[in-house]
């Protein structure tokens, strides 16, 4: 798609937008997450790992609304951007604006694996890979979090996945380790009352753990999820509305790239007749002015 460089993505994307927004699940609970907190009070205490750990909520009332978010993010990043990606874009700043100011938020990096891991998929095809990367990081500043955070957590833990066999992902607690202590944190908090907010981007920062750790059986989630001490039927309700998005954002892109080739076949075409044209009076110019002689 970024090859058709004569045809305009933006005006591409507003003709696809109603047949994009029919492919959306009509609630579209996929971007209704939950869980979030600024950073106004620290408290530090030592985990059950070696590591310490520190936890940050807020303490102040004054919690930005949800349009300042959304102008701090169009501030951030100028250009349009194509509606069949705005649309879910702005969806998503809003819901993790909520999240984002809720008293109970801990930043953890599973939740940061988790979102990068709907942006990729979301923002997979994007025209330009400079602007996918500054739309990011627009998008998790306007939040007032650290981008390259969230860049550094998932790829730490995507290698410590990679590393892992379905046994050793859900036994955790018997080692030590940098992510085993993120691990062991998570699972504290989720099993008292009131330190821990599930949401779905944590339910996806699972699915891609067990992904990587190619932990297909069906009773590895089960073991996980007993682990850290997490809502098993929340985290299925909430993969399935996830796998639900993923397959409308790719017949959605699929009826994009549709309508992006036929109208480069329309230039093409256009293109063709013009130089047949000219090609014509050319001829014909040179027919005349040899009978004029």
């Amino acid at each position: 798609m970024a090859a058709v460089t004569s045809v305009s993505i933006t005006a591409i994307a507003q003709s696809s937008d109603r047949k994009f927004h029919a492919l959306l699940p009509s609630n579209f609970d996929a971007v209704r997450f939950r869980g979030m907190v600024s950073y106004d009070a620290c408290s530090f205490r030592a985990s059950s790992s070696t590591r310490m750990v520190v936890h940050c909520m807020s303490t102040t009332t004054d919690v930005p609304p949800v349009s300042e978010t959304k102008l701090n993010f169009l501030k951030a990043y100028k250009r349009p951007i194509p509606s069949i990606y705005n649309t879910v874009l702005q969806e998503l700043i809003v819901q993790q604006h909520l999240m984002r100011y809720k008293k109970s938020y801990r930043y953890d990096p599973v939740f940061a694996l988790g979102f990068v891991t709907v942006y990729d998929q979301l923002m997979d095809g994007y025209p330009s890979d400079e602007d996918r990367d500054a739309i990011f990081k627009a998008y998790i500043e306007a939040l007032k979090e650290d981008p390259a955070q969230y860049r550094a957590d998932a790829v730490k833990l995507e290698e410590w996945a990679r590393a892992q066999s379905s046994s050793t992902l859900v036994d955790f607690g018997s080692r030590e380790g940098e992510i085993e202590g993120y691990m062991k944190d998570i699972a504290e908090r989720a099993g008292s009352s009131g330190s821990f907010s599930y949401s779905r981007f944590f339910a996806v920062g699972l699915f891609r753990l067990l992904e990587l750790a190619n932990a297909t059986e069906p009773t590895v989630l089960e073991k996980l999820c007993g682990a850290l001490n997490v809502n098993k039927k929340s985290v299925d309700r909430d993969l399935d509305v996830y796998r639900n998005l993923l397959s409308k954002l790719v017949q959605a892109k699929e009826l994009l790239k549709e309508y992006v080739d036929r109208e480069k076949k329309k230039i093409e075409e256009r293109t063709a007749e013009s130089q047949k044209a000219n090609e014509a009076v050319k001829k014909f110019s040179g027919e005349y002015q040899s009978a004029d002689r």
